[in-house]
């Protein structure tokens, strides 16, 4: 692993050509870089200046602006500053050159400069993935539950369940540390029952959230499913508005998942073609149809499908399930079942209000409840980790469990919430973290 006292390096704008690029330095050389390369020598803190960018040999890199923030109140935490450079592909590597050509200084690894941030104090874990998650974001949805990250909601309300799981920890050690004392408790008494209630309460609330931070995050799943030439391959390049699955008369023909990422309904919604559902013989097809049915049960929409040739067969359709008959511009005369949708994938007949539907399914599963808590599986494991805790501990105080075990019960759980926030134990979560962040930030 790189040495945390290296002076860091990276474009922090887009790829090259580009109109500006900014590139973003951070670490114990900063003032010397900037007073080598700077014509000028080292700008006042936090105010922008024009100045010639030069090499060690006197050489001209570029000319524009250049920022220089002293830690600790930076984004690092740590000297930082950024040059704004014309956005050619030799200046770049020209300036990134000459930076590197430095002792100690070098370019930096994705997530690095954010991982300093976290590393001195500016941003805890959860803000951190905030910053990636913002990054990424192609929805406005993507883009607040981000933000909620970043402005530290999230880690309010963590700090918050652990400083109650803190305060009844206190009043355990108490009773058992000084048994004897008048104004020490005789027993847990009602005070941490009461605590230990409460969060479990409010831990339960936020994990029964049908994952719906997550699903804004990632995407909602949506999985096409019925009987081989039901229409699903064309349905799914109906709605991807591009050949993404193969059509063919020959039942059988889709195997395996075929996955699109769509923005439907103002969220990223991911549309799986699935192998057609039927009793074969065929290794390959018959593994085809269990991951189908795989992905049907967890997807959160299902769609239905049926040839108007086909028995109608339909299964009860539930909240999560919208029943559909295909090609209909092969017959116009064949009653439907109620709560049926008729469309043709070739005609686009019924495409319009089919998206419709699923538009306000997936703006209706998204706005469901208030806003969430839990946006990474990281989080949903921790919370639940310290809900199991929780309960645990609680179960003791009822059958009168010893103060000693109440208490570890207590500390596990708020071990659990530290670790989610990155206050301790998190080594081995973070490269996994600021792995995923793009260079340069």
């Amino acid at each position: 692993m790189n040495n945390a006292r290296d002076t860091i390096c990276a474009l922090a704008s887009g790829a090259p050509p580009s109109a500006i690029a900014i590139v973003r330095i951070s670490g114990p050389k900063v003032r010397d870089i900037c007073g080598a390369v700077l014509a000028r020598g080292l700008p006042q803190p936090r105010k922008a200046t024009f100045e010639k960018f030069r090499d060690s040999n006197g050489s001209t890199i570029d000319e524009g602006l250049a920022v220089f923030m002293p830690g600790p109140a930076s984004y690092t935490g740590e000297d930082t500053a950024e040059f704004y450079l014309h956005g050619g592909a030799a200046v770049i590597e020209h300036m990134l050159d000459e930076i590197c050509s430095f002792d100690s200084a070098r370019l930096a690894e994705p997530g690095e400069f954010t991982r300093r941030s976290y590393e001195n104090g500016r941003l805890d874990l959860v803000e951190a993935e905030g910053v990636a998650d913002l990054i990424d974001a192609e929805t406005r949805a993507q883009k607040s539950l981000a933000m909620d990250q970043l402005d530290g909601r999230l880690s309010a309300q963590y700090a918050s369940w652990r400083a109650e799981l803190l305060a009844a920890l206190a009043l355990i050690e108490v009773s058992i540390d000084f048994p004897d004392e008048d104004d020490a408790p005789d027993e847990l008494g009602p005070a941490v029952r009461t605590t230990l209630i409460g969060l479990r309460d409010s831990l339960e609330t936020a994990l029964d959230d049908d994952g719906v931070g997550e699903r804004i995050r990632d995407g909602f799943r949506i999985a096409i499913i019925g009987p081989p030439n039901a229409g699903k391959s064309s349905l799914l390049n109906r709605l991807a508005r591009r050949e993404a699955a193969i059509v063919s008369d020959i039942p059988g023909t889709t195997r395996d998942i075929v996955e699109v990422r769509l923005r439907i309904g103002g969220q990223i919604a991911w549309v799986a073609d699935t192998a057609g559902l039927r009793e074969t013989s065929d290794i390959v097809e018959a593994e085809g149809v269990r991951r189908a049915r795989e992905r049907a049960a967890s997807a959160d929409l299902r769609l239905h499908m049926r040839s108007i040739d086909d028995e109608l067969d339909f299964v009860e359709a539930g909240p999560s399930d919208l029943l559909i008959v295909s090609k209909s511009d092969l017959s116009d005369e064949r009653p439907l079942p109620a709560g049926v949708l008729s469309i043709s994938a070739t005609t686009g007949a019924g495409m319009s209000e089919l998206e419709s539907v699923i538009s306000e399914f997936i703006r209706n599963r998204a706005a469901s409840g208030s806003a969430p808590l839990i946006t990474r599986r990281r989080h949903r494991l921790a919370l639940e980790s310290a809900l199991f805790h929780v309960k645990h501990g609680l179960d003791l105080v009822d059958r009168g469990g010893g103060a000693e075990l109440v208490g570890e019960e207590v500390r596990l759980a708020s071990r659990q919430l530290s670790t989610l926030i990155g206050e301790i134990g998190v080594e081995e979560v973070l490269g996994s973290v600021f792995s995923s962040f793009c260079i340069g930030k």
